[in-house]
């Protein structure tokens, strides 16, 4: 029996045109985003760092966590999922519902954390 990994003239392995350049734009993309990732992440760690909760900067440090996640979470689903590649409308199709059930669960947490906080405040002497 043959193996199918081993056929040299199929037409995958004819037809994938895995040549030099391509593989130098496919690492060229690769350090790109790992560079912009990588810079997301140094901020948000950088920031964690220097700025203390109870600070009055403390609030726009937490809204800018959550909006440099969601910024990491996009640029991965468009890059590594392909998303990024696809027709405007068949993104959006993807991407909305999500976006408003994201919304959605940020609202509702950050909702029940400021009642809970209520709640423990009437406990404390």
């Amino acid at each position: 029996m043959e193996r199918d990994d081993l056929i040299v003239n199929d037409s995958y392995s004819v037809m994938a045109n895995h040549d030099e350049a391509h593989g130098k734009d496919i690492r060229k993309k690769i350090w790109k985003v790992t560079a912009i990732l990588s810079i997301i992440t140094i901020i948000e760690v950088g920031l964690g760092i220097m700025v203390k909760q109870g600070t009055d900067l403390w609030p726009f440090v937490k809204w800018g966590f959550i909006l440099m996640t969601l910024v990491k979470a996009g640029y991965i689903v468009a890059i590594f999922m392909h998303l990024g590649d696809e027709r405007k409308s068949f993104r959006n199709v993807i991407l909305i519902p999500y976006a408003i059930f994201i919304v959605y669960l940020i609202a509702i947490c950050l909702q029940e954390s400021t009642v809970l906080n209520g709640i423990w405040d009437t406990f404390r002497p």
